[in-house]
């Protein structure tokens, strides 16, 4: 599993990058506002990585944060929301601002996003509601206070062990405080899953 790349930027299009990682050129699809993120052509970057593998192809899929590839994992559980229509949304909002648009039931922001009819926004409000109550709360004040990218790993680690998000971000943000910035994910996953046991 390729968990992020750390490269020079090779090229852009229209819906992908390609990303030289020691001379080998990944070509990596993303949102606009990725895109936009990466900076110029031929600078160092890095992308957040989600692997999609199916019958007959693999592809790689990349974010400018850790928090935009949660919020993919996310949307693309949803029945009807493939990796094209989870990549317009993202392109036409912000992590933070779907959050809130989900949190408070705004299916006509959701709506904005290419491909998106009314329905199918609803269909995400509905069931995205329950899992991502407590994100816009709890899981920036964690990507600010600790290392960057720590925190928004060690949330989405949680997550990936059944944690809810707002359960695993008020956990990393205790941890944080705790072990004060610049602590490593190991110590922040640890210091997190020790909290929420006890929480």
């Amino acid at each position: 599993m390729i968990a992020h790349l750390k490269g020079r930027l090779d090229s852009t299009g229209i819906d992908h990058a390609v990303i030289d990682v020691g001379g080998v050129g990944y070509l990596v699809g993303a949102s606009a506002r990725t895109l936009s993120a990466l900076g110029p052509v031929g600078e160092a970057c890095t992308v957040f990585t989600e692997l999609l593998v199916g019958e007959d192809f693999q592809r790689l899929v990349g974010f400018s944060s850790a928090d935009e590839r949660d919020w993919f994992r996310l949307l693309t559980g949803v029945q009807g929301v493939g990796a094209r229509v989870a990549l317009a949304i993202l392109s036409a909002l912000e992590p933070v601002d779907l959050s809130r648009a989900i949190a408070s039931g705004d299916k006509a922001m959701v709506a904005r996003a290419n491909g998106v009819g009314p329905k199918l926004a609803q269909r995400i409000v509905m069931e995205l509601k329950d899992k991502v109550g407590g994100i816009a709360l709890g899981l920036g004040p964690a990507v600010v206070n600790a290392a960057p990218g720590a925190a928004a790993d060690a949330v989405s680690a949680l997550l990936n062990l059944g944690f809810r998000p707002n359960e695993a971000s008020i956990a990393v943000n205790a941890a944080d405080e705790e072990l004060g910035p610049g602590a490593s994910l190991d110590a922040l996953v640890r210091l997190a899953l020790r909290k929420a046991s006890k929480s």
